[in-house]
Order: C-alpha cells, then structure tokens, then sequence
C-alpha cells in the first residue's frame, strides 16, 4: 500500500448517526459531547458553527433539541486516542470524592470548588465532568445536568442514568421541579427592600472568545430573587435565587443593581476588586448552596455550607456587623 493510500485508509469517514427514543428531546451540544469522547467540547461547538456537523442535511445551532428519526451528519473527526487524553491527580480525585455531598444508582451532586471548570474545553483539558468520569471508570453514562461558571463555587448535578438527566433537564426548562439557591458577597450595602432584579440579559462574545453579559432591551427575560442574609460596613451577604437560568445571571443582576460581586473580575470595578484581594478575598464569593429537586416523585434536598476560608476573612476582615 502506497502512503497516499495508507493516509487515506487512516482518515476518520462522515458519520451518519439515526437519532433513537433514547436521545429524542437532548440539546445536540450534549449528544455531541458524550458521541465524539475525546473531542474537546470548544471543537464541537466550532464543527456546528461551520456547519460541518448538520441534522437533516440542515446546520443547526447547538440548543437544538433532536428529534426522533433525526439523521446527524458529523464530518470526520480525529478523536484523541486514551493515551492522549489527560492524567488526573489521586490528590484531585480525592478531594472531589471528599466533595460527594450524595450519589445513588443515577444521580451524583458535587459541592464543587472555585477554580474548577465543569468540563474541558476553550483551552481546558478537563474540567470536574472528566474528573468523575476517571473516578468511576465503570460507568457508561455521566453527564452535567446543569453547569456552574469555573469560578462559582457548589453544588451541581451529574447525571449517571440519561431518564435522570432528561427528567432533570424537563424540569430546568419548564422551571419547575428544581429550585437552586446561591449565596453572594457583594459590594455595598444591600436594601432589606430589594427583592428582585428582572432584568432583560443580552449574551454577547468578543473577538477574543470572552463571553460578556450585559442588560439590553434585546436580551432574555431574566429574573432572580434576592434576600439580605447578613450586612457588614460596605458589604452585604445576600441570597440569590434564579428564576431563569441565564449565562452570568447572578453576577449580572447584582451589578446592575448597584452591588458587585466581590472578586467578579469581569463585572465588579477594578479598585474594589483591588481592595478586597488585599483582605484576602481572591476568588469570586459566589456559592450554590441549596438544591430542592423533585425526582422520581420524591423530594431531595441538597446543602453545603461556604467553603472555610471564605466564612474566615468574612468574619475576621469585615467589620461592622449590624445584621
């Protein structure tokens, strides 16, 4: 065989793939992750935008949901062989075992740390979905249900059964059945009267890549509810509850309120980010909480406390308690 022809024999084929019962209702983004394993997902997302990977001979943008019958044409892709693929840290894996706040036959939920994305892609080799997928190499099926920013600390589900995740997902997009409760330090005092931010959100993504939210009459309808937990001198502890789910809704609303986030480097000013990384605060204080889910019929109600270091400089560098 010449080496034209071996490079030819080498080269991965157009896939055809026929959409069954079992993927009917899925985004085809999170098809595509689980189908092509080892394809990063900043590649998936780049294939759908040229076009290279269509349903129905059609482009299709990546929140389709796929219908049964659905024929999904992906161009050839190499995929990285296992070797390729990144070695994880016993000391990484261990700590988010230690994070396991429950699992059962079909449901895992994480109290992530900051600094962790949730999967890999955009330059990341792996990101919390990788590193369950290494601590439970048995498992044929783990998958986000939901996402978290890399620097939001919390809980979040991963799915280990696909009826898990659809119901999940049934129950995020129709707003009902699933209620998720995040803690914020902000900027300021915050009102005992503020209630609620509704507030449009427009997604918009620079020349660069960065993903920039921002209020516009153009974007989505956003709400969330707020609560004053605790006050200090220029600084409040406020709960968040999103009624929708918006990219950066929290970080956005608290800022076109009036209060930041402390250590939001994209939407808080540049000299109280400065003045609370002195104090020690180098992280976003943004943290999920609670999660109050219906599943199976049964409810389920999910806890972590903020992470140690946080309550330490809040109780030890800001003064002025009141409330």
């Amino acid at each position: 065989m010449s080496d034209s022809e071996l490079k030819s024999a080498e080269r991965p084929a157009v896939r055809y793939v026929t959409i069954d019962e079992n993927n009917t209702g899925q985004r085809i983004d999170n098809f595509l992750v689980t189908f092509l394993k080892g394809v990063p997902k900043g590649k998936i997302y780049n294939l759908l935008r040229k076009g290279e990977i269509r349903v129905n001979k059609k482009r299709t943008k990546p929140d389709y949901r796929l219908q049964n019958e659905d024929v999904v044409r992906i161009a050839p892709i190499v995929i990285a062989p296992e070797s390729d693929k990144p070695v994880l840290s016993d000391r990484l894996k261990s700590e988010i075992e230690s994070r396991i706040v429950y699992e059962d036959k079909g449901l895992i939920v994480v109290n992530k740390p900051s600094g962790l994305a949730v999967h890999g892609g955009s330059g990341l080799s792996f990101g919390l979905v990788e590193v369950v997928r290494q601590m439970r190499p048995l498992e044929k099926f783990i998958e986000l249900v939901h996402r978290l920013d890399r620097d939001t600390s919390g809980l979040i589900m991963i799915a280990k059964k696909r009826a898990v995740l659809k119901e999940l997902h049934t129950a995020l997009r129709e707003k009902e059945g699933v209620q998720k409760t995040y803690l914020a330090l902000v900027y300021g005092s915050w009102p005992k009267r503020k209630l609620q931010v509704n507030a449009p959100l427009l997604k918009n993504e620079l020349q660069s890549g960065e993903r920039v939210v921002r209020v516009h009459t153009d974007g989505k309808e956003s709400l969330t509810r707020f609560k004053l937990v605790r006050q200090f001198e220029g600084y409040s502890l406020v709960e968040c509850e999103p009624v929708t789910g918006r990219t950066h809704q929290i970080r956005v609303h608290t800022q076109y309120a009036g209060y930041p986030i402390v250590g939001d480097e994209k939407y808080s000013p540049a000299e109280s980010l400065k003045a609370t990384k002195a104090l020690g605060f180098k992280r976003l204080c943004l943290h999920a909480t609670r999660l109050d889910i219906m599943l199976n019929g049964e409810r389920m109600l999910f806890e972590a406390p903020l992470d140690k270091e946080w309550q330490l400089l809040m109780n030890e560098k800001l003064t002025g308690v009141f409330s």
